[in-house]
């Protein structure tokens, strides 16, 4: 399969699409409590979604870095997440007129970092970061959370088959391209291939 450079690859429904993030128990419990990020949580600093489980697994090694001890699966309205794409700007200059202002301006900003493999290993086309601040992570709590699932288990199911020299395939989530309208795809530097 030829996988686009840029593309948004996910879990999604209808109604949602999933995306990961790794906390301490501290947070992670009261989210998952709640359903919703609560206190420590802090409306104040920027918070990195992932749609890609596997860069997840790379980020907090599979649930075993400090302060990443428990991985959780959040559904997020893609009503929600069609806002955050639609009101952000890249992290580095994308050369096209008025970046600066769109930086100074935007509250979601968009990174395309290597793909992981199960082995933490780079794969040549590229995985979304999303990183919400201020009026997005605002919306993020209030509005865009359908649920929150604590899949820390699952990590470490994972890890452990992987450590085994098992196939893992059938215990990753299952995730396709996510279909972006064109201005969607021009605003966060996607592949055009990926239209809805």
């Amino acid at each position: 399969m030829n996988t686009p450079y840029r593309e948004i690859r996910a879990a999604y429904t209808e109604e949602s699409i999933t995306v990961y993030q790794a906390y301490g128990p501290a947070i992670a419990e009261p989210a998952v409590a709640a359903q919703r990020f609560v206190a420590p949580f802090k409306l104040e600093r920027m918070t990195w979604i992932k749609p890609s489980f596997l860069w997840m697994m790379y980020r907090c090694g599979y649930a075993t870095k400090p302060g990443q001890e428990r991985v959780l699966a959040i559904s997020l309205s893609r009503e929600g997440f069609a806002w955050a794409l639609a009101h952000s700007c890249l992290s580095h200059d994308d050369r096209r007129p008025g970046y600066a202002e769109r930086l100074r301006r935007s509250p979601v900003r968009i990174q395309w970092d290597p793909e992981r493999g199960v082995r933490h290993e780079a794969l040549p086309y590229r995985s979304i970061q999303i990183g919400l601040s201020g009026e997005a992570v605002r919306r993020y709590v209030e509005e865009w959370t359908l649920g929150i699932t604590d899949i820390t288990d699952q990590a470490r199911e994972v890890r452990a088959a992987v450590s085994g020299g098992a196939d893992v395939s059938a215990l990753l989530p299952v995730e396709r391209p996510y279909p972006l309208p064109d201005d969607i795809i021009q605003t966060i530097g996607a592949d055009s291939g990926q239209r809805e």
